[in-house]
């Protein structure tokens, strides 16, 4: 029988990093649905006994999100409204009961094209923080996740914290997803958007698109285009090439690459105008 680890400290989890290869275990939504067999094979490391690995807290440049929070912790935090796309994603990841159980840096290190937490996370200039038994560093999430099912982790590391800059912390966010179904689906396309104001104009946005490429990505030119621009009509500034430029969607069983990028653009316009309708209707 393969042995089984879980430790209740840090470094005690990444000494047997450092020690053997081992299968990293939090919580097994997606880990469990691609195992073949009917138990994982080799060494399992469970790292839901370590604290560390829980909570959010303030450091000196942002905040830190525990690499073991999971999606029902994201949705019940005290967080500030430019999160609030990440925890409309949160309540969209499967059923209740998975996102009791998935972790957020699970759904980040499982590296799919489709994963709800990553455009989100992306319009948060979101950063990993990677331990091994050697140190700790620290990377942009849009460097960390390289392609389907690929991450930059080296040998022995892990994930240990997402951290969001202060800076990226301000304004307001909204996140939306099509599917074929509004639960429990796989997305054809995803966007979520964040925007700073300076009064009715828009001082910065940060614009990301998921299941439309390898990985997900930031509309950079968009966000250029937006900036300094009225909130009225924003929805309307949004051009299928300001969108297209920065995709490469796929054909596959859920929708062809053409269907997938209209869909992006559609889906930008109507976030950018519910959040143009939000923001003046608090002002």
């Amino acid at each position: 029988m393969a042995a089984y680890h879980r430790p209740e400290t840090l470094e005690a989890a990444l000494d047997l990093l450092a020690a053997a290869p081992v299968t990293i275990a939090a919580g097994c939504t997606d880990l469990f649905a691609a195992t073949p067999a009917r138990a994982l094979p080799g060494e399992v490391l469970d790292i839901t006994g370590i604290a560390e690995l829980r909570g959010i807290g303030r450091t000196d440049t942002g905040l830190r999100i525990g690499a073991a929070m999971t999606w029902s912790d994201v949705v019940r935090a005290d967080l500030p409204p430019a999160f609030d796309m990440l925890k409309q994603a949160a309540r969209e990841v499967g059923s209740v009961q998975i996102q009791n159980a998935g972790t957020m840096a699970g759904n980040i290190c499982n590296a799919s094209p489709a994963a709800d937490g990553m455009p989100c996370l992306l319009a948060l200039d979101a950063e990993v923080e990677l331990a091994s038994s050697a140190g700790r560093r620290r990377m942009p999430l849009a460097d960390f996740v390289t392609g389907p099912r690929k991450t930059a982790l080296g040998k022995g590391e892990m994930v240990i914290a997402v951290h969001v800059p202060d800076a990226a912390t301000r304004g307001q966010s909204r996140f939306e997803k099509l599917g074929a179904r509004k639960y429990l689906v796989i997305s054809i396309a995803m966007v979520a958007a964040r925007l700073e104001l300076d009064g009715e104009t828009v001082e910065r946005a940060s614009i990301a698109v998921g299941s439309c490429g390898p990985v997900a990505v930031r509309l950079g030119a968009l966000e250029v285009a937006l900036t300094g621009a009225p909130l009225a009509g924003l929805g309307a500034r949004v051009t299928p090439e300001l969108v297209a430029r920065h995709l490469s969607p796929i054909d596959d069983i859920r929708a062809d690459g053409g269907y997938r990028a209209q869909a992006a653009t559609e889906l930008v316009r109507r976030v950018l105008d519910s959040l143009a309708g939000g923001c003046e209707a608090a002002a």
